[in-house]
């Protein structure tokens, strides 16, 4: 008994350990869909589908809907210009119905759309003085003057759904849905398809990361290319299926946000990525951006999301975290959690050992043995059915998973909801 009540107080610790790290979700934005976020200051604005434009000016605590002005409040788009035209920033909105232009941190809002010639706005960047705008089937196009007007900058696009924009350098980037990536590197003035290697013509986002250039598309597809796209190289080992929507940079870090599998972190260029879902109650992930110490992600359907960046990158290092780098031990979260009918548990072993994954009760008792075999070194993954080791379904709960293998330990929380 003594025993067991000892068992039961070390699961308990694990848990308390476990929750002090993880994703949030922050207060008062909107709880459709997030499309896009940008970040001006202390002022991060998420723009949504249907709700407008959100400000919080303390890290997410709060936010206020900014959208005097704003008459079309589908915000697929944000860009800052710091030039401003030579006093103060602009905060660029592109939505369905046009460019919008704000220049009190989205207080107010006036349209700027004369010479554009489609209004589905997807994507903006911002080039010096020099604005672009990506259409869904209208091209792309350029305004020198902070939008007051528009020239439409599409030779040698030879598709014409812009999703998203990228700037390094002199060097812009589109991508398409459908036709890969382009390159100008003359301000728009001619594009140059940029596709060798790149198999999957179906871009959603683009991110620069030092002199890497990144895709994220459909099925999970990640590409990278070091050389301005000259050549693209898979980079989606450890990503599931689900479509990619959103990159995000910080430092030599970047993370995934996916449609439905949450977000991934690589710290080695894409070599590899890692769940980092630990608190995440919504896995539809559409938009990602880093605000001064914090990583928040946009959802489909449950508002901003919030976790402090050293919880992830730093936990890298950490056996009993989300992630180890190869050669060391590690157990993910499984996902999906919480479940329904199944769920994943991946885990990692550096060296030959006997491998023990069992499923505990909230009461400490043993009720499944999902493995008991010598294994070799290697990345593995077992899914629990959501049943017992008589085969009977388990009751709608929390559950413990625990792993030894030799000297590694570790126990993740499970819940299981029917």
């Amino acid at each position: 008994m003594k025993n067991a009540m000892s068992r039961i107080a070390g699961l308990l610790l694990v848990w308390q350990i476990q929750a002090q790290a993880q994703w949030v979700q922050t207060n008062g934005s909107y709880s459709g869909l997030i499309y896009c976020f940008a970040v001006s200051g202390t002022n991060l604005f998420a723009g949504t589908d249907g709700g407008g434009v959100y400000l919080s000016t303390n890290n997410g605590a709060s936010w206020t809907a900014v959208n005097s002005g704003l008459t079309n409040k589908s915000v697929s788009a944000l860009a800052v210009s710091p030039a401003g035209g030579g006093s103060g920033t602009y905060l660029f909105s592109g939505t369905g119905g046009g460019v919008f232009l704000s220049t009190n941190d989205g207080a107010g809002w006036t349209a700027v759309n004369i010479g554009l010639m489609n209004n589905d706005v997807r994507a903006l960047a911002i080039n010096g003085l020099n604005i672009f705008a990506g259409t869904f089937k209208g091209g792309i196009f350029l305004s020198t003057d902070n939008g007051s007007s528009w020239t439409a900058v599409n030779t040698g696009v030879t598709n014409t759904s812009i999703r998203t924009l990228a700037v390094r350098g002199s060097n812009l980037f589109a991508g398409t849905w459908g036709g890969g990536v382009f390159l100008s590197t003359n301000n728009g003035s001619s594009w140059t398809a940029v596709n060798a290697g790149l198999t999957n013509p179906y871009v959603n986002t683009l991110i620069v990361s030092g002199t890497n250039l990144l895709t994220g598309g459909a099925n999970g597809d990640v590409f990278l290319s070091a050389n301005n796209g000259a050549g693209w190289t898979a980079a989606r080992t450890g990503l599931t299926n689900n479509d990619v929507y959103a990159l995000a940079v910080s430092g030599t870090n970047i993370f995934a946000g996916s449609d439905g599998g949450g977000v991934f972190l690589s710290t080695n260029n894409g070599g590899g990525w890692t769940m980092v879902n630990k608190g995440l109650m919504n896995t539809f992930i559409w938009a990602l951006a880093v605000n001064g110490t914090s990583l928040f992600a946009g959802t489909y359907g449950g508002g901003v999301w919030r976790r402090p960046l050293v919880e992830m990158i730093t936990s890298i290092e950490k056996p009993g975290f989300d992630f180890s780098p190869p050669g060391s031990f590690f157990m993910e979260q499984n996902y999906p959690n919480p479940f329904n009918s199944e769920t994943i548990v991946r885990y990692s072993i550096p060296e030959q050992n006997r491998v023990t994954v069992e499923v505990y009760d909230i009461h400490g008792h043993r009720i499944a043995v999902l493995k008991n075999a010598l294994e070799n070194a290697g990345h593995y993954s077992i899914t629990w059915d959501g049943k017992n080791s008589m085969n009977q379904a388990a009751s709608s709960g929390i559950y413990l998973c625990r792993i030894q293998a030799g000297k590694f330990q570790k126990t993740i929380r499970m819940l299981l909801l029917k």
